[in-house]
């Protein structure tokens, strides 16, 4: 259901960003008239902009999942920090820090936004300035197609992969400790992510892209193809909306994962994504 509202929304946006587009072009004159604004794919500038709608969906889903692996590992070296310093855990002698793990949680998934929604916002103004109205088009087109299809498969890939985990833990296929359920535990840690971060983001994913280019669409026509026309305008604001996408996204990649005590002035232990998985262990 969710899927469905935001591919009708996104097409409700993507006709209105047709009625903007039109609008913007009676005001600002005969010059505009003159000029191709269709959607036409087979124009180069809207073939690219159709593309990089397509490729942002697989980016912004990639974004996602490494958010969750990240938290994830945080949350794991939390608990392993607080068997070793509290032993009694283990047996109900001593209370867990819930605190500190529901802490980790709520701080990464609000600094772990901050790449995919810059994503969100800035790939339109970046393709509207740099490749124009047609492309920006196009751009929406190749997302709404792309983000639907990948929707509909993390949410039912990552389903599958976590119905598999229950049902072999209910005494199929050699029930738990058999070699099936250590695999199902790696399909459903897969799983996790797919079905409930980054599958269910595509919505929101679609409906602020289309929003942004529905507000940006007169700009984008006024310094393009009216009497305001000026290239270096477009050229300045796409080469910043491109380069803040590339930032965070290097940001977002060299990003490790948090291990130590931050809250009381403690110095944190910075484990790279990338480390040997032997070693992290």
């Amino acid at each position: 259901i969710a899927i469905a509202t935001a591919v009708l929304a996104a097409a409700a946006l993507f006709g209105s960003y047709n009625d903007a587009i039109a609008t913007a072009v009676r005001e600002v004159g005969a010059k505009a008239g003159e000029m191709n604004l269709s959607l036409d794919i087979a124009q180069p500038n809207n073939l690219v902009g159709l593309i990089l709608g397509a490729a942002v969906v697989f980016l912004f889903s990639g974004l996602a999942i490494n958010a969750v692996s990240r938290s994830a590992g945080a949350v794991v070296y939390e608990v392993r920090r607080q068997f070793r310093e509290h032993p009694g855990i283990m047996d109900y002698t001593e209370k867990p820090e819930y605190g500190r793990v529901v802490d980790i949680c709520t701080k990464d998934a609000l600094r772990e936004l901050a790449t995919p929604g810059l994503l969100a916002v800035l790939t339109p103004i970046a393709v509207g300035f740099s490749l124009g109205v047609g492309a920006l088009g196009s751009f929406l087109a190749g997302a709404i197609g792309t983000g639907t299809l990948m929707a509909v498969f993390l949410a039912n890939s990552g389903g599958a992969w976590d119905n598999a985990k229950k049902l072999v833990e209910d005494g199929h296929h050699g029930g738990k400790g058999s070699e099936a359920h250590a695999a199902v535990v790696i399909g459903d840690t897969v799983g996790d992510p797919f079905k409930d971060t980054a599958g269910p983001a595509i919505n929101p994913l679609l409906k602020v892209m289309n929003l942004v280019a529905l507000l940006i669409a007169p700009a984008v026509v006024q310094f393009s193809y009216g009497p305001d026309t000026n290239p270096t305008v477009r050229a300045i604001v796409a080469v910043l909306a491109i380069a803040v996408i590339i930032g965070a996204v290097y940001v977002s990649k060299r990003r490790g994962i948090a291990v130590g005590d931050e809250t009381e002035g403690g110095a944190a232990e910075r484990v790279a994504q990338s480390a040997d998985p032997a070693t992290v262990s």
